[in-house]
């Protein structure tokens, strides 16, 4: 398999301070439906994703609750993990930084920006935030809080190992240059060389007032920076430090590092300097996305409103939540979150505009064509079965320039457009008013849709997994055709279908979930 038909997409490792919210889903869920269709596309795809368990917040937590730190982040790491697998999340690893490959992989970077003359020995004196496990300068910080975060800091002075961050600024700037692309959107890339430009100083990368960490190579006392430890853990995944793994040649540098836009300047800064500096190419681009409010308010603690992704799913449906994260908001904005916008959401565009498409065709099929799929009829269609059709096929390239892109809402958008089309299409058409006067005509019609339902369904696997497998089962496509190589392949002759069954829900009243 050549690196041209790799392609490497991951989540943020996840902090195990907490249990998992809907911003965590949100993430999980967008790269899990790029990956998904990568797959479709005929990519082959590897997709991670994880927990970052070190750190002195972790450790001081386990300490309050009477666990060892081990023990502790076994327990939160779980959490995770059934985040990964109640959301069916396709996955192909779950990195913890607990591991013992991953503490390998992290002691070996330190050992490459060692060996390069990166590293050296000071003392670190400042303000440090350990809810964002990160060092702020005086600039950034007002009245005890960390200005871009709103979190407390505290003034550490401790005998720490630096970085030479001062020397990538100006190559830092250059690749940036060169990779314009690197960070998405073009607004949060401006963010980051604006910051770049401003100046950069050394970064210290390793700590002694706590133990709950990577040890660094050769000197007990000090355990690694948790953000140097964490970041590692993208190519733990595929062999590091194993260059010549054929996981590392496949996979390295990763197409896309997803992230939340408060962790972006230590994926878009640190981390390619970090790279670069160890002689290892970065990862062709960082994706910062958006945060999620609820009901117009900012998640916390203190609101007790930080929605349970679970109980979502329960409530509404799993394919419905990920229908409303890819839909609702353009990917990379913020978004909020209520009850009733993902309820007039999954009425109006899936059990209205799909499920109503689907079930008003594939019923008339049943009953009024003996339940088998009519065989359309290439050399006799009219002008608008031919615009109809066009608009079907088209849609797949049009999608996937859209999510090369990571423009999520809008390929879910352009998909709609068909569904849009369809309904247009069968309400002009009227074919329930010619079983008796055109017969022929009335079959071609529903062939023409029960294509264009097909390919639908083949478009929205991503998306709505789920009820897109159940669509592609009523009209009987065969596993082996549920690709996107397979999307111009008509169905056959003599299919007859089950009886159809209604695939989304509709509420009538909006239940509050948190």
């Amino acid at each position: 398999m050549s690196q041209l038909n790799a392609y490497y997409i991951t989540t943020p490792i996840y902090y195990v301070n907490d249990v998992p919210h809907i911003g965590h889903a949100y993430t999980t869920i967008i790269c899990d439906m790029v990956a998904r269709f990568m797959r479709l596309d005929g990519k082959y795809v590897f997709f991670a994703t994880g927990t970052d368990e070190h750190g002195q917040k972790n450790a001081k937590t386990a300490e309050a609750q009477g666990r060892a730190p081990q023990q502790h982040v076994d327990l939160m790491s779980q959490n995770f993990r059934n985040l990964m697998e109640v959301s069916h999340i396709s996955n192909d690893d779950f990195i913890r930084t607990t591991e013992p490959r991953h503490i390998a992989a992290a002691q070996a970077l330190w050992t490459a920006l060692e060996k390069n003359g990166q590293i050296y020995m000071d003392k670190y004196a400042g303000w440090y935030s350990m809810r964002d496990e990160a060092y702020y300068a005086e600039t950034e910080v007002k009245d005890g809080i960390a200005v871009p975060t709103g979190s407390p800091v505290e003034w550490v002075e401790e005998p720490s190992y630096f970085f030479k961050l001062s020397e990538w600024q100006d190559k830092l700037l250059d690749f940036y240059k060169r990779n314009p692309n690197f960070v998405a959107p073009k607004t949060r890339f401006n963010e980051v060389i604006r910051f770049v430009e401003s100046g950069l100083k050394d970064l210290s990368i390793s700590r002694t007032t706590f133990n709950w960490g990577v040890p660094v190579p050769n000197n007990k006392d000090h355990v690694m920076y948790v953000w140097l430890d964490a970041l590692t853990n993208y190519m733990t995944c595929v062999g590091y430090p194993d260059i010549d793994s054929a996981d590392f040649k496949r996979f390295w540098p990763a197409n896309v590092h997803v992230v939340g836009k408060d962790i972006l300047r230590f994926h878009a800064v640190y981390w390619p300097a970090f790279l670069m500096a160890a002689g290892i190419e970065p990862p062709r681009q960082v994706y910062a996305h958006g945060w999620w409010t609820v009901d117009g308010q900012k998640m916390s603690k203190s609101l007790k409103n930080a929605v349970d992704p679970l109980a979502l799913y329960e409530t509404y449906g799993l394919d419905q939540v990920r229908y409303f994260m890819a839909r609702e908001v353009p990917f990379g904005s913020d978004g909020d979150f209520s009850s009733k916008a993902l309820i007039l959401r999954s009425n109006s565009d899936l059990a209205n505009d799909y499920g109503n498409l689907v079930h008003r065709v594939l019923s008339f099929i049943f009953k009024n064509c003996g339940g088998t799929l009519p065989v359309m009829r290439e050399d006799d269609l009219s002008n608008d079965d031919k615009q109809m059709l066009r608009i079907a096929k088209e849609a797949l390239s049009k999608v996937r320039t859209l999510m090369n892109e990571m423009s999520i809402s809008k390929a879910v958008e352009e998909v709609w457009n068909v569904i849009a089309h369809a309904n247009k299409y069968i309400d002009a058409q009227k074919p329930w008013g010619l079983k008796e006067s055109n017969p022929d005509r009335m079959k071609q019609i529903m062939a023409i849709l029960t294509d264009v339902i097909r390919r639908l369904a083949i478009l929205t696997q991503p998306i709505i997994p789920d009820a897109s497998a159940k669509i592609l089962d009523m009209i009987c496509l065969p596993e082996d055709d549920r690709t996107f190589a397979h999307f111009d392949k008509v169905l056959g002759p003599n299919i007859k279908i089950p009886e159809p069954v209604g695939v989304f829900k509709k509420w009538e009243e909006p239940n509050e979930v948190s």
